[in-house]
């Protein structure tokens, strides 16, 4: 039955698409983020309804009247060169054939990601896009957190099978990036059920990530509550909450997930930190060695019996930073970092302009929700690979388009 219902969902849009380009790209990320094609059993499964969303979308392109812009700015023209540089990378890779199909997979995602710049330049659209991304993930890191308090911590949490957050360390990175955009949903919703809705979802997830077990999430929790903390106006009533969910979740959790968190300050003593340190280096020394770096996909026995000090513990970056400077050397980590620091500069611009005007609250909130979604990417990913992920890169493009309706139509500087 699940399979059917979905199936006549997916078809169903298809017209809807083709009328209007935009929201192929809301289906799409639809698929992307929530994968409810792998909550079926039957033939739906493994039917590929995002290539069929994809497909349906480009033809709406072609045959629609809506004028559309692409906003050219320093941080999109840094975004296509980067993604020119992907291309020379794979070609000098040392793993030519793994890397070509990863790249065609990171321009897949990537086309739809460039596409929402071209067609969400409308303020009316653009929490539509924040809705689904936030409902997606949300489904998943909801259910974990009631699933998590059912069972008194003792399980981790995982994501939907085969898809960026299947792992319980990724999914509570990506848990930790939607909080922030349910805050600003929360601030921006009329009705009362929507916003009680939302703050239950915000604790429930929160729970979530606890129960990941995840380690590299408790430093990007740490992370994002001090820095959330900076942002909020009422920091008395903010930090009485944060210190109080942090104390209710230490008591909360069993022995064992106080252990697994305890081996942080023994790293030396964990064989998958120190499998980690060894990929680092690696990463360090192909980056070193070679200007396009080793390609995408050149984790194995072949390349680090070069490059890694020890050949024998063969592991990927598990960091943002160090898998795109092993993946396209010190010229594609530059241009990562630039188009990072970019766009937490755009949003910077946005909330100097829209403080205290009260006709750019929503735009002034949701600027600084997402650099607390940035600080939970950033610090979140530097112990996971997820530097081609939607998530961090949809956001990066709402960046662009917040500072662009924001700022472009007052002549602002960019």
């Amino acid at each position: 039955m699940r399979d059917i219902i979905l199936t006549l969902f997916v078809f169903g849009s298809l017209p809807f698409i083709l009328r209007n380009a935009y929201m192929g790209v809301l289906v799409w990320s639809w698929l992307s983020y929530m994968n409810p094609h792998r909550l079926t059993w039957g033939f739906a499964y493994s039917m590929p309804f995002a290539q069929i969303v994809a497909v349906t979308l480009f033809i709406a392109l072609l045959i629609g009247k809506e004028k559309n812009k692409f906003p050219m700015n320093g941080l999109t023209v840094v975004w296509v060169v980067f993604l020119f540089w992907m291309a020379v990378s794979t070609i000098f890779a040392l793993q030519g054939d793994v890397a070509f199909e990863q790249l065609i997979k990171i321009y897949k995602i990537q086309a739809i990601i460039l596409l929402t710049l071209l067609l969400f330049n409308d303020p009316k659209r653009l929490p539509m896009l924040i809705w689904v991304i936030v409902l997606s993930i949300g489904f998943f890191s909801v259910k974990g957190g009631i699933f998590t308090i059912q069972t008194g911590g003792s399980y981790r949490v995982w994501g939907p099978a085969t898809s960026y957050i299947s792992e319980n360390n990724a999914l509570a990175v990506a848990t930790l990036m939607i909080i922030p955009l349910m805050v600003y949903l929360y601030r921006i919703s009329e009705k009362r059920w929507v916003q009680y809705l939302l703050a239950f979802s915000m604790v429930m997830s929160l729970a979530s990530v606890v129960g990941s077990q995840s380690r590299g999430a408790l430093l990007a929790i740490i992370a994002v509550s001090g820095f959330f903390w900076l942002k909020t106006k009422g920091k008395i009533i903010s930090g009485a909450l944060i210190i109080a969910f942090a104390w209710l979740g230490w008591n909360f959790m069993p022995e064992s997930w106080h252990d697994r968190m305890g081996t942080i300050e023994n790293y030396e003593q964990d064989a998958s930190a120190m499998g980690r340190i060894n990929a680092w280096h690696y990463s360090f020394n192909v980056a070193n060695g070679r200007l396009t770096g080793a390609g995408l996909e050149s984790w194995s026995k072949e390349t680090f019996a070069v490059y890694a000090p020890n050949p024998n513990a063969v592991a990927a970056a598990h960091s943002i930073f160090f898998a795109v400077l092993a993946d396209h050397g010190w010229p594609g980590l530059i241009m990562y970092l630039l188009i990072l620091a970019l766009s937490w500069r755009y949003l910077s611009q946005v909330i100097k302009f829209t403080t205290g005007k009260d006709e750019y609250t929503s735009q002034n909130t949701l600027a600084r929700m997402l650099q607390v979604s940035m600080v939970a990417y950033m610090s979140g990913g530097a112990f996971l690979s997820l530097a081609y992920f939607d998530l961090p890169w949809h956001l990066i493009a709402i960046s662009v388009l917040l500072k662009t309706m924001v700022l472009e139509p007052d002549e602002k500087p960019s």
